[in-house]
């Protein structure tokens, strides 16, 4: 015998309409606060597997502690001091680079002339518009930078959140009372975000390095800054590693010409496929539980509402809200609508996926 599903009222629905507006508002308000605090959170998810090796292994807790915050000091460092470097440098070269790029424009309206396509310079170039490709290109490594200026502030965050790791599912148990069911939508979903975040830095860490290594070889200027901002941007899913590609290619472009810049880009789209096609389905499988569509709009609404590090975080984040949605009963057809293709499952499951909803 099923129960009846509970009606959700039009007053119910606008009620929750404007809740969720009124959270996202708060949440774009206060983004400079809340980025370096999911930021630490997820950094200390991924840690968290690692302080565990170090208990099981027989290392005392506050000697797994630190153990990996000095690690994640001396990454973060080090990490800090590179990209600031890089795009001071790179910052400072910016108008020879631009300067070079609109003589490529020029030498490209040349050539169509020649070959009989007339066209203005002054139009191609408010087209292709070299001076803004390059300044975007600055702006986004400028806003990663910035983002490493609350470094300390994260660090502190990510310490306090080790420290507080051992002892917070006893203190959910606390809360939610003795029954083990009710701390499993919680275990779940730590489970599946340190999976997918592990599973993601290998990945991204494996695509910045061959990125680097390929534009090494090629002689692209500030190979080891697209390399990193390779793994970075791989975080993103679906364009993030095509738009990771975009300076490297402009600025072999800008060096040494078309043929190289079109071989520069090929390396990115092999690199790709070897690791987002091949290797990453195989670790990763079908345990995201997110629709192609839904990922490609949490890239944008989180980009939208935190920013850069919202677009990075939005897989993640997106699979938060689905979970909490099942929770539900009122909500849970949204969490199902969040999830993937039911009917390219097998049938026992969309069964009962049917049954979670009767």
């Amino acid at each position: 015998m099923t129960t009846a599903r509970p009606r959700t009222t039009v007053s119910q629905m606008l009620l929750t309409v404007a809740a969720f507006i009124i959270i996202v508002a708060g949440m774009q308000a206060a983004s400079p606060l809340l980025v370096p605090f999911l930021l630490a959170a997820f950094i200390t998810i991924i840690c968290t597997p690692i302080m565990v090796w170090l208990k099981r292994r027989g290392s005392p807790s506050w000697l797994a502690l630190i153990v990996v915050i000095v690690g994640v000091l001396l990454i973060g460092f080090l990490v800090s001091a590179f990209i600031a470097s890089s795009v001071s440098n790179f910052t400072r070269d910016l108008p020879a680079y631009q300067a070079a790029l609109g003589r490529q424009v020029t030498d490209l309206v040349r050539f169509l002339n020649e070959v009989g396509i007339e066209i203005s310079a002054a139009a191609l170039t408010d087209f292709l518009d070299p001076g803004a490709a390059m300044n975007i290109v600055a702006s986004g490594l400028n806003s990663l930078r910035s983002v490493l200026t609350n470094a300390f502030l994260i660090f502190m965050t990510v310490v306090f959140m080790l420290m507080e790791a051992s002892g917070l599912p006893s203190k959910l148990q606390a809360i939610l009372g003795d029954s083990k069911d009710a701390l499993k939508p919680f275990e779940g979903f730590i489970e599946n975000v340190k999976q997918y975040m592990a599973i993601k830095t290998w990945i991204s860490l494996g695509t910045g390095t061959l990125a680097a290594a390929w534009l090494m070889l090629m002689g692209v200027p500030y190979a080891l800054l697209w390399g990193m901002l390779a793994f970075f941007m791989n975080y993103i899913p679906t364009i993030g590693s095509i738009l990771a590609a975009i300076p490297a290619v402009i600025l072999a472009l800008v060096q040494f010409g078309v043929i190289k810049a079109a071989i520069v880009g090929i390396g990115y789209l092999v690199i790709n496929i070897l690791m987002g096609s091949i290797i990453e389905p195989r670790f990763m499988g079908k345990e995201l539980g997110l629709s192609t569509l839904v990922v490609f709009l949490s890239l944008l609404f989180w980009g939208w509402v935190l920013g850069p590090v919202g677009m990075l975080l939005s897989v993640p984040l997106t699979m938060m809200a689905k979970i909490a949605l099942g929770t539900r009963e009122e909500t849970r057809w949204l969490a199902i609508l969040l999830g993937p293709d039911l009917y390219s499952k097998k049938p026992e499951k969309v069964r009962q996926a049917h049954d979670t909803t009767a």
